[in-house]
């Protein structure tokens, strides 16, 4: 996985990678939402390895301001994927097909037909560009680490993880039942929304930066509210 939905850790890509090519094992590598960095050369380390993966994928409705649903998949040897998933009544025999002058997309996966995924994401990258989507992504790097350092220069809060892109995983040194306590207070405030996890066991709150309008100053009103909701819970 490259970014953990849980935390946004970074798996070694190709140390698994030589792993897997030793023993004969099939390797998907699961960009889902960090996948989108790539679009910036600054982050495209965090794939290195990607060419020994049979297979990848990512979401450009998680960090591409795509609407859901919308799955980017990669794969290198599409025969094995076909012979996985190929089926063939009579009824779904065609000359076309047959003659390879289109690709049949109803034998890359489980279900048979598909929704025309591709048009939105199309429209997105035509709309943006490349230099504006990563614009974007710059900017939410950005601002996701301003926050971290807010973090660690607090003596009531702490970071649970490492922050290499667009999450922060932090929670409040007074304890896990505080920390839920603080989260459900917050959100039921109706000005952030917060989710949270579980890291190395304890309760561990969650701020993703990834909405296409968000600003420096969103994030400062989100740290400001959340520090001056902890003062008051524990007075």
């Amino acid at each position: 996985t490259v970014g953990t939905t849980s935390s946004l850790a970074m798996d070694p890509v190709r140390a698994i990678g030589e792993i897997c090519r030793a023993e004969g094992l099939w390797l998907h590598v699961d960009g889902a939402m960090a996948g989108t960095a790539a679009l910036c050369p600054e982050y495209r380390h965090f794939l290195d390895g990607l060419e020994l993966a049979d297979s990848y994928c990512f979401n450009p409705h998680k960090w591409m301001f795509t609407n859901f649903d919308c799955n980017a998949f990669f794969v290198a040897d599409r025969a094995a994927l076909i012979n996985t998933f190929s089926i063939l009544p009579e009824y779904l025999r065609n000359q076309a097909t047959a003659s390879g002058a289109v690709i049949d997309y109803r034998d890359w996966h489980v279900q048979l037909g598909r929704r025309f995924r591709a048009l939105k994401l199309w429209f997105v990258i035509r709309h943006y560009g490349v230099e504006g989507l990563q614009h974007h992504v710059r900017e939410h790097v950005r601002i996701s680490q301003a926050f971290a350092a807010w973090v660690e220069t607090s003596n009531d809060f702490e970071l649970m993880a490492p922050n290499p892109l667009n999450l922060v995983c932090f929670r409040h040194v007074a304890g896990d039942d505080f920390n839920e306590a603080l989260m459900d207070r917050l959100n039921a405030d109706g000005h952030i929304y917060l989710t949270h996890t579980k890291l190395n066991g304890r309760f561990t709150l969650r701020l993703s930066i990834g909405q296409t309008h968000t600003e420096m100053r969103h994030v400062e009103k989100a740290w400001q509210l959340i520090q001056e909701t902890a003062v008051q819970m524990i007075r």
